[in-house]
């Protein structure tokens, strides 16, 4: 997996729906820069919890649903698709959304970059083949 994609997935997890959810501009200026290590503890959570490892695979569908939403320019369908996503991302929990926030500062070429995507990447078939 692409850190590119890691973070446009992480865009359309958190960052849109906390701020279309809470009423803000999306962005986490103060989120610190994730590490590999974050990545494993994240990953480690993710497949290591039943509830969680659903919640992550849910956010993967409201993804696909909030860029359909987001072609036809439905701000009603995104809103409420943004509000579940929060959601799903708050059951994930507090180091999924902290990884999530800082992934935009990571430069996706950079080593640091390449050994968080690959790290992340072990969450690619966890939704059974999604």
């Amino acid at each position: 997996m692409k850190l590119k994609l890691v973070i446009a997935a992480a865009a359309v997890f958190t960052l849109p729906a906390v701020a279309l959810a809470q009423g803000q501009q999306s962005g986490a200026p103060n989120a610190p820069k994730p590490t590999k290590a974050d990545a494993q503890k994240v990953v480690a959570i993710i497949k290591g919890d039943k509830a969680k490892t659903q919640a992550f695979c849910q956010l993967g569908s409201i993804n696909d649903q909030m860029a359909e939403a987001d072609q036809k320019k439905d701000e009603k369908k995104l809103d409420a698709l943004g509000r579940q996503a929060d959601a799903l991302a708050q059951k994930i929990g507090p180091e999924y959304i902290s990884l999530m926030d800082g992934l935009d500062q990571v430069d996706e070429n950079s080593p640091a970059g390449k050994d968080i995507a690959a790290t992340l990447g072990q969450l690619d078939n966890i939704c059974g083949g999604r």
